[in-house]
């Protein structure tokens, strides 16, 4: 009876924790983000930072992007095809997987990829500077740390995020076509031209649209727990953690939230 008390009441404080937990790190990343929009259109502007970003955040996530979306185009195409086979529905492989590609599993693995890599960065990179004091020392200079090591940040993974969904996607598709031609012999040419024609303008953009609030999401809350960062290097290590584990959660979420609001637009 005295160990379910204590468990009931462990239960509560640990609730108790995450819902304050949650509701700090709300209102501190949508605070943020209102700093980042009135900063964005102010003077100087740090291009070179800039494009720096997309090369450290983008460019250098090529690889990691490449690998996963040629395995998940290896692995859709074995499933669905043998699947489908057993009920002469083989021909159908081309479609079901250039429309799950283009539209769930390209944008949302492809972000969670990046989730666990630069968002993980981020937060380990600014939270290094923070605890060292390099922040004060730039705010001692006169200079706003938000345009300086957020906006940068935020503005690349808007651009690169996009643009490696698109990387993704066509690299899945080439993936889902090798496998159909080796495994289940279909031909290329017909696995192109059902591919293609099965798809819609609607499937691409949803895809891609989401990748912009993803990338949004992966930055400024790597972003948030880098510039809350204290106790030194155990402290980097627990916001680098805070970041890839909230930033994947809630690109699962909003995924969900996007999907279910475009759904009910085309129905319309």
């Amino acid at each position: 009876m005295q160990q379910t008390k204590y468990l009931i009441s462990y239960l509560f404080i640990r609730a108790g924790k995450l819902l304050i937990h949650f509701f700090n790190f709300a209102g501190g990343s949508v605070s943020l983000f209102l700093t980042t929009v009135r900063s964005l259109f102010r003077p100087p502007f740090y291009f070179g930072l800039f494009v720096e970003q997309c090369y450290t955040l983008g460019i250098r996530s090529c690889s990691l992007v490449f690998i996963t979306a040629l395995s998940t185009g290896f692995v859709m195409s074995l499933q669905f095809g043998y699947g489908l086979e057993r009920f002469g529905g083989k021909l159908y492989v081309p479609k079901v997987v250039g429309m799950s590609i283009m539209r769930e599993l390209g944008p949302v693995l492809t972000c969670l990829m990046l989730a666990g890599r630069v968002g993980s960065g981020i937060a380990a990179e600014i939270g290094s500077m923070n605890v060292t004091q390099q922040i004060d020392a730039i705010r001692a200079l006169g200079t706003d740390p938000i345009k300086r090591i957020v906006i940068p940040r935020v503005l690349a993974m808007l651009v690169m995020a996009p643009l490696l969904t698109i990387f993704a996607d066509l690299v899945g598709i080439c993936g889902g076509m090798l496998i159909s031609m080796s495994e289940l012999h279909i031909n290329p040419d017909f696995f192109i031209y059902e591919g293609i024609t099965s798809l819609k303008l609607t499937d691409f953009t949803l895809g891609v649209t989401k990748t912009v609030l993803f990338g949004l999401l992966i930055s400024l809350t790597g972003c948030y727990y880098g510039l809350r960062t204290k106790g030194g290097t155990q402290g980097v290590g627990q916001a680098t953690n805070h970041a890839v584990v909230t930033s994947s959660i809630l690109i699962v979420i909003f995924d969900f939230v996007l999907t279910k609001l475009f759904w009910i637009l085309e129905r319309s």
